[in-house]
């Protein structure tokens, strides 16, 4: 078989099979817009919570109107108890429980410290910090008043007593994701994880389709092909489409949802190539391992929630058990997400990424020469069967 046979032979076998169409355009474009729509308000805002005040003093009810006029929550209903507040959070489905304390009001007058406790859902990160966020800074401020009003007392200067009502002064600022939102946070990296997944389906489909053709006697156009050749034309086929994929998600996906574009696109481009070709060679070698198509899909889709957590962008890497840490770097999409994150959303240099560039070139060897090995073998096995003609 020539070179331009193999191409379009391959062509055809992308082009004409539906599984790998939807899973590779249909996905990455789906995607793109279903992911990112329930967050394009970016930060939450009116969490809406239930207090319980045991105190029912002028001081604890003024307290509650400082925190329902927070941004951050909205106080919906009151408990007569905190068993109650909590029956009610579960039932509809409440963001989190203000409790203030019996004797607040009384507390303070008398120069103690009243323990002011917040609850909240932390099945969701971001509502979970909303809430405390609007919760706590409310009780703060009525705090600060209560010490600037007590060095009022005391004789101190309205300016001084303004400086000295806390030890310490705190001025924050967001780097890297000013908005604090979760689109900047989490969907860049998202994208990529995407990419990946789909890519290695897409790949492990088309060797899940051509074992399945194997296995029942059907025409095989690849079985006189080199092995070499075959993967050169398979990964290049594979790396164009997702190249182009690339571009989309780094240009217009990025600028629908203002997300920051800090690296030049060489720089995206010199990182894209040993991602795009490790991810290929990872999919093309599950491909010649599976017996079906949809196993690729199965098995790609189990692996993307765990993938979330152990990349280090939703979930910090000095909270993951360390085999897991070293067990994650042999996936392409662990070192290109940090690259990624780091040369794009935080404006790192290129050189600072090296040595995930080192690790994507390793993985790229590795999964490189497992496919050629793989399809090696696999078109040894068919050398010895009857070959099958054409319809």
């Amino acid at each position: 078989m020539t070179l331009i046979q193999l191409i379009r032979h391959e062509i055809r076998a992308i082009f004409t099979n539906p599984a790998l169409l939807l899973t590779v355009f249909g996905g990455v474009l789906f995607y793109s817009f279903l992911y990112p729509l329930p967050y394009a308000a970016q930060i939450p805002r009116e969490q809406q919570i239930i207090a319980v005040n045991l105190d029912d003093s002028q001081l604890s009810r003024r307290l509650m109107r400082m925190v329902d006029a927070t941004p951050q929550v909205r106080i919906i209903s009151q408990a007569h108890s905190l068993a109650e507040a909590k029956d009610r959070m579960i039932a509809e489905k409440l963001a989190g429980i203000l409790v203030i304390p019996e004797h607040f009001y009384r507390d303070l007058l008398q120069g103690r410290r009243p323990t002011l406790s917040y609850a909240g859902d932390a099945s969701y990160f971001l509502v979970f910090s909303t809430v405390l966020e609007g919760m706590a800074s409310a009780g703060g401020t009525l705090a600060a008043e209560v010490k600037v009003s007590r060095l009022l007392m005391s004789g101190q200067a309205m300016e001084l007593a303004r400086e000295q009502h806390t030890a310490v002064s705190l001025e924050l600022h967001s780097m890297f994701n000013e908005a604090g939102g979760y689109v900047n946070y989490v969907i860049p990296a998202v994208f990529v994880l995407i990419l990946h997944q789909t890519l290695i389906m897409g790949a492990g489909i088309l060797g899940g389709r051509q074992n399945e053709q194997q296995r029942d006697g059907e025409y095989l156009y690849w079985r006189d092909a080199s092995p070499s050749v075959l993967l050169i034309v398979r990964t290049t086929l594979f790396f164009i489409i997702y190249t182009l994929l690339s571009l989309y998600y780094y240009g217009p996906a990025f600028a629908i949802y203002d997300i920051p574009r800090l690296a030049h696109i060489s720089e995206l481009a010199l990182l894209n190539l040993p991602f795009l070709l490790s991810a290929t060679f990872l999919g093309i070698s599950l491909g010649c391992i599976l017996p079906r198509r949809e196993l690729a899909t199965l098995l790609v889709l189990l692996s993307s929630m765990p993938l979330v957590f152990l990349c280090g962008f939703v979930w910090p890497i000095s909270a993951i058990p360390a085999p897991l840490v070293a067990a994650i770097q042999f996936i392409p999409v662990a070192p290109a997400i940090q690259a990624f994150v780091l040369l794009n959303q935080m404006g790192a240099d290129f050189h600072q990424i090296l040595p995930h560039i080192t690790q994507l070139i390793l993985l790229t060897v590795l999964y490189g020469a497992t496919a050629l090995m793989l399809l090696r073998y696999k078109l040894r096995r068919l050398s010895h069967l009857p070959a099958a003609t054409p319809e």
